[in-house]
């Protein structure tokens, strides 16, 4: 039996090395600049949907929600941004990002804030622009800020905590 194709690390290293993707993050300023627009590209979002998130939660009560929904096309901009660049991370190094537990975790989280989106805008989202702007949103509303939030927070922690599950080898560095 061989090895799932879509997580053979050393055949996604081949790949980036042949497309020139290796050669572009390993050079002095390409993982640097790949990592400032992946910081770039999560403030976008998290400040956008977080933001969104936690007035619908009842801070800054007095925000229109369906203005601050306007700054939503700014946080999907930044979604695309980060994962571009954690793209561009994970085929440089699979070894290290593949079967890495909070990679996976992290991948998990963003997956369940997709589907909480997806249920947001089919459930909550028509009785959620009728709220006032000093008022609450319906609980369902509120529920699924409360979801994305923590998955989102939960996004950001796992990719922190990434550099803490290198394998071995990467600290050994007189090997």
């Amino acid at each position: 039996m061989g090895a799932d194709p879509l997580l053979d690390a050393s055949a996604i290293a081949q790949w980036a090395r042949e497309t020139g993707i290796a050669g572009m993050m390993t050079s002095r300023w390409g993982w640097p600049i790949a990592e400032v627009f992946h910081f770039f590209g999560l403030c976008l979002l998290f400040g956008t949907v977080g933001f969104f998130d936690l007035r619908m939660l009842g801070v800054a009560r007095g925000v229109r929600l369906k203005a601050l929904h306007r700054l939503i096309p700014f946080g999907l901009a930044g979604f695309a941004i980060s994962v571009t660049t954690g793209f561009l991370f994970v085929v440089t190094a699979p070894d290290q990002y593949l079967y890495n537990p909070a990679l996976q975790t992290k991948l998990a989280l963003m997956l369940l804030a997709g589907l909480n989106m997806v249920a947001f805008y089919a459930i909550a989202a028509r009785r959620t622009w009728l709220t006032d702007d000093d008022g609450l949103p319906p609980v369902r509303a509120r529920l699924f800020a409360a979801i994305s939030l923590v998955c989102w927070l939960g996004v950001i922690t796992c990719g922190r905590v990434i550099t803490a599950f290198r394998p071995p080898w990467y600290w050994c560095f007189w090997c």
